[in-house]
């Protein structure tokens, strides 16, 4: 019984053996490319911006006045102020060696700072939004996760809300454009808000 156990045994151990060189070698396959990748990104030249998806903030659409006063409310619209002035930028999904390979390296921490501005943003947005809907200010709520989806945001509450809005207002039809919306997010969050989007289209609540 011994022998079968160590040949087993034996047997095992090479095979794990392969796997670690095998995995080692992937691992250091994976790092040579990117480091190359990363190489040919620094000497990209720099590039036109000027076709980039700018984002301006409707200032005259959104509910500025409403409830302006209060104090969470008034620090959003404080924010949404300032970035009124910014140029905002939705890069969201991609990495800095692909920025850098697209629009060239010198490129790199502006388009980071346009990339920032829009993170706060899209965050932004989603907090106004959820304070006004629960002050009941649902028409309000609406026009600001609207606007937010129309700048491809990857904030699933903000979709997760807009599609309970529509549902509850019996606009159904309308989860069907956001969730083609959606589907073409350059972002990590994507399937999350897809799979939310489907399920709010089968619900009946």
């Amino acid at each position: 019984m011994r022998i079968p156990l160590l040949a087993s045994f034996i047997v095992f151990v090479i095979w794990l053996s392969y796997e670690i060189k095998k995995s080692n070698r992937s691992v250091t396959q994976q790092e040579k490319s990117f480091w190359e990748k990363e190489r040919q990104a620094n000497l990209t030249r720099k590039k036109s911006l000027k076709d980039l998806a700018y984002i301006t903030i409707p200032l005259d659409t959104l509910p500025m006045d409403v409830c302006s006063e209060e104090d969470n409310i008034k620090e959003c619209l404080h924010i949404i102020h300032a970035l009124s002035g910014q140029t905002i930028v939705n890069l969201t999904g991609y990495s800095n060696t692909e920025l850098k390979l697209m629009y060239g390296a010198p490129n790199i921490t502006v388009l980071m700072d346009y990339d920032q501005n829009y993170t706060l943003l899209a965050r932004t947005l989603q907090s106004w939004a959820s304070l006004l809907y629960e002050k009941n200010l649902i028409e309000e709520a609406r026009s600001v996760l609207e606007f937010a989806v129309s700048t491809h945001t990857d904030v699933s509450g903000t979709y997760k809300l807009l599609s309970h809005i529509y549902r509850s207002n019996g606009q159904s039809e309308k989860i069907s454009e956001l969730l083609q919306t959606a589907q073409t997010l350059h972002s990590a969050s994507k399937d999350t808000i897809v799979r939310i989007l489907q399920q709010s289209d089968l619900s009946d609540d």
